[in-house]
């Protein structure tokens, strides 16, 4: 199995944006032995503060040893996919090849409507995007006619280390968006917020969809989990609890999840039951492999940091992290 961390490059308006607490936790997850790093993306998250990270990945580059820098989610209906292509190569060659792209559908309506882009064109701009991308990326000039975009006989100014390009992970959560990540990505991302029985029909969905569409039945997927590491269950959860909890309010509020299944729980640990890995190390550990077993996936990508959350405790998670998948 390996690792990846989440980032949080996310704070509070009155709080001061640190870039020593992203490159805090990318350093420790860097000594602990992680394979890759992801970055989210979003726009007009006031009152919230969030980086972009089409610059910060890159300025992550020297931080990152040998890990592979991504995206879960780069939004990339919002994006002219020749944009995206040129930067992932940029960031490819920047990085010595270690980059990967993470996309997905998006959903929130004000970046939709910041952007000019009907949420009702999410799936075919994404279609023809990843299309697009990869052609631009294979070969060196290129005339693409379709229903959003357009190339007509040019060629990226830039060629990827990796041949072929980065791999483009497709983030989906319903039946309809995983066949169409099975059918198009080079990997799936699994989404953070369903419990073990719904995901293990999830991938039963994706394992089916990659045979209908003549695919590897070895196409990674690469499971998203938020995780803290205690001394022990109640003193884990009473440390990441209000940090955690303030997380998914926030996320129904913008229509992610169902308010009633975050704002009104009887319990915050209920709704943490077979979704979130929380407790002491042996039994995060136990966790980690009930989920792999139980799923069939040896890929795991690990957020251990939220607003509010100080970044020590992060890193003490991920060093935990660490011994767990070395």
């Amino acid at each position: 199995m390996d690792v990846g961390l989440f980032l949080n490059t996310q704070w509070l308006r009155e709080e001061r944006a640190s870039v020593d607490d992203v490159t805090g936790q990318a350093r420790g997850a860097r000594d602990a032995g992680f394979t890759s790093v992801w970055l989210p993306h979003h726009y007009l998250t006031a009152p919230m503060q969030m980086m972009q990270p089409f610059t910060l990945l890159g300025y992550l580059i020297a931080e990152t040893g040998d890990m592979q820098l991504g995206m879960d989610i780069l939004i990339l209906p919002l994006l002219n996919p020749t944009l995206v292509a040129e930067e992932w190569a940029t960031l490819d060659v920047l990085s010595g090849g270690r980059a990967v792209l993470g996309v997905g559908l998006g959903s929130r309506p004000e970046e939709f409507e910041a952007f000019g882009v009907p949420r009702s064109q999410r799936a075919t701009r994404m279609a023809e995007s990843v299309q697009l991308i990869r052609r631009l990326w294979t070969e060196d000039r290129v005339t693409f006619s379709g229903k959003h975009y357009q190339v007509t006989d040019a060629g990226v100014g830039l060629r990827c280390v990796q041949d072929g390009g980065p791999p483009i992970f497709i983030a989906a959560m319903v039946e309809a968006a995983i066949d169409r990540a099975a059918r198009l990505g080079d990997g799936w991302l699994i989404e953070p917020m369903a419990a073990l029985p719904q995901l293990a029909e999830q991938v039963a969905v994706y394992r089916n969809a990659l045979a209908d569409a003549g695919r590897p039945a070895g196409t990674p997927a690469m499971l998203t989990r938020e995780c803290y590491i205690g001394l022990s269950y109640k003193t884990a959860l009473e440390e990441c609890r209000p940090a955690l909890q303030a997380k998914y309010q926030a996320y129904a509020s913008w229509g992610s999840v169902s308010d009633s299944r975050v704002q009104n729980i009887p319990s915050f640990e209920e709704y943490a039951a077979d979704r979130f890995l929380i407790g002491d190390e042996a039994s995060v550990a136990d966790d980690i492999a009930r989920f792999a077993e139980t799923l069939g996936v040896d890929r795991f990508l690990m957020r251990t940091q939220w607003i509010g959350l100080p970044v020590d405790k992060s890193v003490r998670t991920i060093e935990a992290l660490g011994r767990i998948f070395a």
